[in-house]
Parts: C-alpha cells; structure tokens; sequence
C-alpha cells in the first residue's frame, strides 16, 4: 500500500501539462471519482488498524499533493486562449459593431414633442391598458351611444371592461381629474384598435393628442395652435384648412388638412388631386366631458386635438406601407437617420 501511495505521489508531482485538455486529463486521472486517489481510498477499508493511522496520513498528504498540483497547473494554462487552436490571429483588429438607427416613428414622435414644447406644452403619458370610464364614458360615450362604434376596441375584461386604450384621450381625462387648470399638455402614447392590418391601417399605431384648458380659450387659439405646428412639421408655405366634423368629445369638432408639399396644392397622385392632405382632428372640449373631469364648464374652456405619428411620417417621407413601420428591417430604418 505504501508502495503504491509512492507511486502516484511521484507520478503527481512528475506529470507536465501543455495545454488545457492536458489539465484535465490530470483531474480525470488522479482527482475524479474514477481516479487513482479514489482508489486508494476504496482499498484503505483493508489496511489493519494498527497501519491505519501511518498509511492516513500518507493518503491525506498525497491528495493535498494531488490537489495543489491541479491547481498549479490550471493557474499556468488559464490565459490559455482558446483561438489558438483555431490558428486565428489575434493581433487583427475586430470586427466593426454596427451602430443602429432611430426608427422613424421615434424621430417623428419626438420633434412633434418639440415643436409644442416652444410654445409652453408639456408632456404627459398614461397606461396603455385602460378602463371604460377614461376611453368612453368620461368623454361623452354614454353606453350604447352609437359613437362607441367608431372605433373596434380590444376587450381584456367584462364588468367592468378593461381593454386596450383607443386613443390617448384616456391621458386627458387623468389630467383633467387631478389637475386644475390651467392646463397645457400633449399626450404620445401607443394606442389598438381591432382593425384588419393593409397598407394604410394597422391594429397598433401611435398617437400625439393635445389638450389646452384655461379661461377665455378659443377656436381662434386652436387654429393658430395648430397653424403653428403644420409649419414647423412640414415647412414655412404649408397652409392648413379645417373641415366640420364629429367626435363625441368635442364641439365644434374640425379635421384639419394640410397643403400638399409633393404638389404645392397643385394636385397630384399623393393627394389624389385635390391638393390637400388630412392630418388630424381636432375641436373645443365638449362641456360634458369638463363636467365628468370635475372641472367648471362655466368658468373654463379648452380645445383638443389629436394625430397619429405613423400618418405624420408616412407625408413627411413619403412612406405608402405603414406596415414598414413595424417589420424591422434595418435597410428602410436606416433611410431616415440623415433626414432628422
């Protein structure tokens, strides 16, 4: 047995490894439960008692022995590099890390963002998942009110409902309930709708609506509002008009168009000749809608607008799929980073 304890020892402290693979072939060997070790401790159960405490203690001093060698040879081959073997060259250079992109919707959404910031907006945002009060009711969509059918909505729960918000208004209506006016405020959020994906529809989009409320507000003030914004987004001879229209939020409620900056107001294929493009709706807050947000509707009005972002860069870049929006492909995000 003492022979055999020599032995290894001398085979431990003789053995010399090249490489990695060689270390571990020493663990396999001498320090696995398989090893040589692990042997002499299986045949220790023979040893006589009175040999017992001289051969133990020969068997402890050959497994630290086993053991400080492992650990000496895998501190020798630890900054082994592993491309080596692969006969690469490390002294190269690496490979370039390709930048991304911001996606034109973010590049859009933020300078809507910055344009009414000069003139005092702030920005608010809200949950996207939302209750019945904040997208209908609170806004003048009394239950069974056909205005609800405006819009396909994505239920999560029933009684109450929970679903997916239609539009930012929702944000309006949390304003509204926890704050006083004056208030002057844009809300960009995502927002679905259950509608059948095409090139010019999709059921999650991105929306910018903004509310203004204080005493003596007009719709003279919306218009220079939104006046203000057409030029800065798309260019100093931009002209807008606004069309009678109906939301159950607003009254009066306008779509407002802006001139076409393909044709100049001209007529061509991108207006489909008319000269003129649709960009958003707007109109004074309803009274009703003040009321259920406990704000005096007889000391404050306000007007509302609101936009979709994907719309605003589809005529700003002259984009004809908003589904190109959504499908990641780095080729058409990249297009729009020098256009900023």
């Amino acid at each position: 047995m003492l022979q055999l304890i020599e032995k290894i020892l001398a085979d431990v402290e003789g053995f010399k490894a090249e490489n990695k693979e060689q270390v571990e072939e020493f663990r396999l060997k001498y320090l696995s439960k398989k090893g040589e070790l692990n042997k002499v401790f299986e045949e220790f159960r023979n040893v006589p008692n009175d040999k017992k405490k001289e051969i133990g203690q020969k068997i402890n001093a050959l497994k630290q022995a086993a053991q400080a060698k492992f650990e000496a040879l895998q501190n020798n081959h630890c900054n082994d590099d592993d491309s080596d073997s692969l006969n690469v060259d490390t002294s190269l250079p690496e490979m370039p890390m390709e930048l991304g992109s911001h996606h034109p919707i973010s590049i859009v959404r933020n300078e809507i963002i910055d344009i009414f910031s000069r003139i005092g907006f702030t920005v608010s945002e809200g949950p996207e998942v939302e209750d019945d009060w904040h997208v209908f009711s609170a806004l003048n969509f009394p239950p069974e009110h056909p205005a609800r059918d405006m819009q396909d909505t994505f239920f999560i729960e029933r009684n109450p409902d929970i679903l997916l918000r239609t539009h930012t208004s929702s944000v309006q209506v949390r304003m509204m309930e926890h704050t006083q006016p004056p208030i002057r405020s844009i809300f960009p959020g995502r927002v679905f709708r259950n509608e059948a994906i095409s090139a010019r529809a999709h059921c999650i989009f991105h929306q910018v609506e903004g509310l203004y409320v204080d005493t003596n507000v007009s719709f003279a003030d919306l218009k220079q509002t939104l006046l203000y914004f057409a030029k800065e987004m798309f260019g100093t001879k931009t002209q807008i008009r606004l069309r009678p229209s109906y939301f159950p939020f607003t009254e009066p409620s306008a779509e407002m168009d802006i001139s076409c900056s393909i044709c100049g107001g001209k007529g061509c294929s991108v207006c489909k000749g008319t000269g003129w493009l649709e960009i958003l709706g707007c109109g004074m807050v309803d009274p009703n809608v003040l009321k259920s947000c406990g704000i005096d509707a007889d000391k404050y009005t306000g007007f509302a607008f609101g936009m979709g972002v994907e719309r605003i860069a589809m005529l700003k870049y002259q984009v004809k799929d908003i589904r190109l929006f959504f499908k990641n492909d780095t080729r058409f995000i990249k297009q729009f980073e020098a256009a900023k």
